[in-house]
């Protein structure tokens, strides 16, 4: 097993790489369904509608809570025989309200972990996501300091991770993007020129679903089970 070097800049994912996130709108959402109680439609079909409302939401609000609450009231809008009163919307908002109020869970191994890489190579959070609420995570998970920089951006395409690895000088062969999203870690990363480390996670939200692309004969793809692993190859 190749261990490398010291010196790499690893670009590292945050909601459910470093910690627990997608779990708790999985929740909301089972809330929401439960208290729609449709008697047409099942919960799976619900849950179809509300993907697909969830992909018109990010591309008019971006990512974050605001854009999964405008999710959750539109989705009742159009699946319920019954009127969006101020009460039943203040109930909805709740469920979202409830993700903020989480604390933060660090998945298993992940502060030692980062503590030995940020000893040996540089740290770069590499998130999506609303600004205000991703610092706060990061804020609060405690592993700040860890990191040389922070990018919080609003879509994670190849353009994008372009600019931060011209911004930051990311040496192509020593530049890893590490993460669970194949649609958002892993295959845009390659297509920018990065190496990429792909971390299962079971609950990974169902729109950041997509088939792992190979990596290109001068780039290396890993694929891992556990963050705790990458001290055995960093």
């Amino acid at each position: 097993m190749q261990k490398h070097a010291p010196g790499q800049t690893l670009l590292i994912d945050a909601d459910d790489t470093l910690w627990e996130n997608n779990i708790y709108f999985e929740r909301a959402i089972a809330a929401f369904i439960g208290f729609l109680n449709h008697h047409e439609y099942t919960p799976e079909a619900v849950r179809s509608t509300l993907n697909t409302i969830e992909h018109e939401s990010i591309r008019a609000h971006g990512y974050g809570l605001k854009s999964f609450t405008h999710s959750l009231l539109t989705c009742y809008e159009r699946l319920s025989g019954s009127p969006l009163t101020k009460e039943k919307s203040e109930k909805i908002r709740k469920f979202a309200r409830a993700i903020a109020e989480q604390q933060i869970e660090l998945l298993p191994g992940v502060a030692e972990t980062v503590a030995a890489l940020a000893a040996r190579h540089r740290l770069i959070l590499m998130t999506k996501g609303a600004h205000d609420e991703q610092a706060d995570k990061l804020a609060r998970s405690g592993l700040g300091r860890h990191f040389a920089a922070v990018e919080i951006v609003a879509e994670k395409d190849p353009e994008t991770y372009r600019k931060v690895i011209e911004y930051h000088q990311v040496a192509p062969r020593s530049g890893w993007m590490i993460g669970n999203s194949p649609k958002s870690d892993i295959n845009p990363a390659l297509a920018a020129g990065l190496n990429a480390v792909f971390l299962f996670h079971k609950d990974t939200w169902v729109l950041e679903h997509a088939a792992l692309a190979p990596a290109p004969a001068d780039r290396t793809l890993l694929e891992l089970d556990s963050f705790a692993e990458l001290t055995m190859h960093f």
